[in-house]
C-alpha cells in the first residue's frame, strides 16, 4: 500500500490545491475513506478489507456506490491529509481481541486467553471468531453435532471453508447436512447466535496442549537426527509394542536415504545454499566408502550447479576417509536444512506412495 501511495502522492502534489476548479469541498470521513480505497485499488494495491468488521465493509461499499466524480483539488487534499496522518502514526495496535491475543501469544497464559475469548463470545457475535478457526477444529465439532446444528454452521462459514468441511464428512451425513441447509431459512438470528456461543464454548473447553506437534511428529523428528542403529532399534521396539504407531512414525521419518525419492530435483539448489558446504563435502566423501549414501549424493550433485558439484567432488577427494559419526552428523545437517526449507514453505516433500 505504501508503494501505491508513493506513486499517487507525487502526482497529486504537482497539482495546486487551489485552481480554477475551486477549493476542495468538505467531505465526511467515510467519503474520504472511499476516495483512498478507490485510488489504492486503481493502483493495484492489496487491501485486506475483509479484516474490517462487516458493518464497516458494508458502509464503505454503500458510500462508494453513492459517489460519482471527485474534482482534482478535493482528491489532492484527501490524499495529502491521509498521507500526513500515516506519517504521524508512531505506533498502531491490532484491532479486536483476536489481534491483541495474537500479539501477546506466548506472553499470557492459555487459561487467560480462553477466558477472554469466552467473555468476548458471550458479549458479541461468536461467529466472528468461529469463521476464523482452522477447519480441523471445526470438523471435530461438526462430526459430533446434530445435522441441524451442522447445517447452521456451514451456512455461516465462508463458502470455500464450508465446502472443504462438507467434503470431509462421511457421505451419508454430508448428504443429510446439505439437505438441512435448505431448511435454515426460517431460523431466527438469536437462535443462530446461541448455536454459535454453544459451539465456541465446546471449542474453548478443549484443554490446552503442552505440545503443538503430535506424538508421531515428535518421535519422527527425534529419529530423523538419531544414528541409524538407534533409529532401527527404536522402530523394532515400537513394532513389538504398537505396530500401528510404528508405521505412522516410519511415514513421518525423513532421512538422507529418502532424499532421492522425496526431494524434488528443482529444490536441490535451495538445499545447497542453506547447508554448510563443509557438511556437504563430508557427505560426498563418506559416499566413497558407504554405498548406502551413493544414490543420495549423486542425486544432489547432479541437480546443483556443476561448478559447485565439481568443487565438492574435489574437496571430498582431498578430505579422504570419513568417520561414521562425522558422516551421520553431516547427513543430519542436510536433512535439517531440507526440513528448515519445508517449514518455511520454500519446498514441498513428495509423499511416498502418492502419484506424481
Amino acid at each position: 500500500m505504501s508503494q501505491a501511495l508513493a506513486r499517487i502522492r507525487p502526482v497529486q502534489r504537482a497539482v495546486p490545491i487551489e485552481r480554477d476548479e475551486g477549493e476542495p469541498r468538505p467531505l465526511s470521513r467515510r467519503e474520504k475513506a472511499a476516495i483512498i480505497v478507490r485510488l489504492l485499488l486503481a493502483e493495484g494495491a492489496p487491501l485486506p478489507l475483509t479484516a474490517l468488521p462487516e458493518d464497516m465493509q458494508e458502509g464503505l461499499a454503500e458510500q462508494m456506490a453513492r459517489m460519482r466524480t471527485i474534482d482534482r483539488a478535493t482528491m489532492t487534499a484527501v490524499v495529502e491529509e491521509f498521507v500526513g496522518e500515516l506519517e504521524a502514526v508512531g505506533l498502531s495496535f491490532p484491532g479486536g481481541l483476536e489481534g491483541a491475543l495474537a500479539v501477546m501469544d506466548g506472553h499470557i497464559s492459555p487459561t487467560a486467553a480462553t477466558r477472554l475469548r469466552r467473555q468476548a463470545g458471550a458479549k458479541g457475535d461468536p461467529w466472528e471468531r468461529l469463521v476464523t478457526m482452522p477447519a480441523e477444529s471445526l470438523l471435530k465439532v461438526l462430526e459430533e453435532e446434530s445435522v441441524e446444528v451442522a447445517a447452521v454452521m456451514l451456512s455461516k462459514l465462508p463458502v470455500p471453508k464450508a465446502a472443504d468441511l462438507l467434503g470431509k464428512l462421511p457421505g451419508e451425513k454430508a448428504r443429510r447436512v446439505a439437505y438441512a441447509v435448505s431448511m435454515t431459512g426460517s431460523v431466527e438470528p438469536e437462535t443462530v447466535r446461541r448455536i454459535g456461543i454453544s459451539l465456541l464454548t465446546q471449542l474453548d473447553a478443549e484443554p490446552a496442549r503442552a505440545f503443538t506437534a503430535t506424538p508421531v511428529e515428535r518421535v519422527g523428528a527425534i529419529l530423523n537426527v538419531s544414528a541409524a542403529t538407534t533409529r532401527d532399534d527404536v522402530l523394532k521396539g515400537l513394532d513389538e509394542t504398537d505396530a500401528a504407531f510404528a508405521e505412522q512414525v516410519r511415514k513421518a521419518i525423513f532421512t538422507f536415504q529418502h532424499v532421492p525419492r522425496r526431494l524434488l530435483a528443482r529444490d536441490v539448489p535451495k538445499v545447497a545454499r542453506v547447508v554448510d558446504q563443509g557438511r556437504l563435502v563430508t557427505v560426498v566423501a563418506a559416499a566413497s566408502t558407504r554405498p548406502d549414501l551413493s544414490e543420495g549424493v549423486e542425486f544432489l550433485l547432479s541437480n546443483m550447479s556443476q561448478r559447485l558439484a565439481q568443487a565438492l567432488r574435489e574437496d571430498a577427494m582431498a578430505r579422504g576417509r570419513v568417520k561414521d559419526k562425522e558422516a551421520e552428523e553431516a547427513m543430519n545437517s542436510v536433512v535439517a536444512g531440507i526440513r528448515q526449507l519445508e517449514v518455511a514453505g520454500e519446498l514441498v516433500l513428495v509423499v511416498e506412495g502418492e502419484a506424481d
